[in-house]
Order: C-alpha cells, then structure tokens, then sequence
C-alpha cells in the first residue's frame, strides 16, 4: 500500500504488515478536512476512523508520521506497526470507519493532511466569526 502523493523515503508506505499511525482530530475539524481532501485530486484521502461518541476522526497516515507531528488541536499516535492495520474490522475498539479500507486504500499523505486541516480550521474560524 502506497501514500497518496508522497514519495519521502524518510516516510515508508502504510502497509498491512508494517501498520499506520493515527492523526486524531476533533470531528467537526476532521469532516471538514475529509470534504476538503476528497474536492482535491486524486486519491488525497486514506482511510478515516471515527469514535462511536462522534467526538473524534482518526486519519491513517504512513508509520513514522508522529515523529514529526506538530500540529495544534491534533495528536498523532505511533503504532510501530502494532494494531493500526488496514482490515475490514475497525482497528480500535470503540470505532468505526468513516472511509473503510477498500474505498479509500491508500494512508493520508501528512503533509496533504496538515494542508487540509488547516484549511478546515480556518473555515470553521471564520464561520464561527459570522455568528
């Protein structure tokens, strides 16, 4: 399994075998990003995890990914390939997909990802102004 558009050795793929880590972000943000990302070309969107409070999505993202993370309002967990695979059955207990495996195979690009997220929050900011 391949990322979307990344190439960075530094980043391997999202594998079965090698597992993804996991790009937390509160909901209203991650579905807002979720529409962003499938406006945008090609396959820009892995698969996406949500809680069953509705209070979270979680973005599969090639392994290696938390290292880098900075993001605010977002965490990512590593996985060292342990648990964040891409199977039919939901990989955290108390989840659901959103974007299963299958529709959307590939892991999120990160850097695609940081893109959209804050695009999302820039929306969600200024449609929150308008009130």
């Amino acid at each position: 399994m391949d990322t979307s558009r990344i190439n960075d050795p530094r980043t391997p793929p999202c594998a079965p075998a090698a597992g993804c880590d996991v790009v937390t972000v509160p909901a209203r943000q991650g579905l807002e990003a979720v529409d962003i990302l499938r406006r945008g070309p090609g396959d820009a969107v892995g698969p996406v995890l949500h809680d069953d409070g509705g209070d979270t999505l979680g973005f599969l993202v090639p392994p290696g990914t938390a290292a880098g993370w900075d993001v605010p309002g977002s965490t990512c967990t590593q996985t060292d390939g342990r648990g964040q695979t891409l199977a039919p059955e939901p990989p955290v207990e108390g989840s659901d997909w959103l974007l299963p495996p299958g529709e959307a195979d590939l892991a999120t690009d990160p850097a695609v990802l940081r893109e959209a997220l804050g695009e999302a929050a820039r929306m969600i900011k200024a449609a929150d102004s308008c009130r």
